[in-house]
């Protein structure tokens, strides 16, 4: 997943909303979200690879979402452990956010470059184990990319500045959600000299900038929508897409957050 724009505790009708595309290569196994079998509370997508995933929420609020880490000059890691198991996990458990994130901290150098975002429904916290301790998110709209969360690359500061326009704008969670969805099909480019420098050629970087990412065999593949009403009713809206942003389905689910916010 490349793009996660999220606001926490923003609105006083939203406790959470989140929209993120993942991109990734289409040769890439992927089932599309749904209540897993093995875990019937947890409702995401799944990479059927490695059986990890990058966005996920249950039905008592827990929510983790992953990007990884773009930098095309650091090394590879042998053996190194899925960076999707890392939400799946925390998905699964019952562990507070902060003792999830302290647990991951001593052995995040055994994975490639991520960041980590996770909630217990009573707090938000980020990761990253290329820089830096965890941190607990307060209030407010923040924005992430493939690099640290809140790095002013033009896509993040863009749908970032369309969330909280959304927010101030929105005539319900369905209209939120419906403005959210649009937020991500932006399929504008960034000027070359706003573009970042990660190692990749110039083309890549270009295409990358956008929201919705279309190169050849590479692309947006899903983009997920997550709303939490304060009144404890979550929305959640995935579209799947092919290569050259084919449309391949959806899915729509409603549930009431079992668990009450711990104080």
């Amino acid at each position: 997943m490349c793009l996660i724009v999220l606001a926490w505790e923003a609105s006083p009708k939203t406790r959470l909303a989140v929209a993120a595309n993942r991109d990734e290569f289409f040769a890439r196994r992927t089932a599309p979200a749904a209540w897993w079998a093995d875990a019937p509370d947890v409702l995401a997508g799944r990479d059927l690879e490695a059986g990890g995933t990058w966005l996920g929420i249950t039905r008592a609020g827990r929510f983790a979402a992953l990007t990884n880490f773009r930098d095309a000059s650091a090394p590879k890691k042998d053996g190194a452990p899925s960076r999707g198991a890392l939400a799946a996990d925390f998905l699964r458990g019952e562990a507070a956010a902060a003792d999830y994130v302290a647990a991951v901290q001593p052995v995040a150098g055994r994975y490639h470059g991520f960041n980590l975002l996770v909630s217990d429904g009573a707090e938000l916290w980020s990761f990253s184990n290329v820089e830096g301790d965890p941190v607990r998110l307060g209030p407010g709209v923040r924005g992430l990319s493939n690099h640290l969360l809140e790095t002013p690359w033009p896509k993040v500061t863009a749908a970032r500045s369309r969330l909280e326009a959304a927010l101030g704008a929105t005539n319900g969670a369905e209209d939120l959600e419906r403005r959210l969805l649009d937020l991500l099909a932006d399929r504008t480019t960034a000027p070359d000299g706003t573009l970042p420098a990660t190692g990749l050629p110039l083309d890549w970087e270009r295409a990358l900038s956008a929201a919705f990412v279309l190169l050849p065999g590479y692309g947006t593949r899903t983009s997920t929508v997550l709303v939490i009403g304060a009144d404890g009713w979550a929305r959640f809206a995935e579209c799947t897409f092919g290569e050259g942003g084919a449309p391949l389905g959806d899915v729509r689910e409603a549930f009431e957050v079992r668990a009450t916010p711990r104080a």
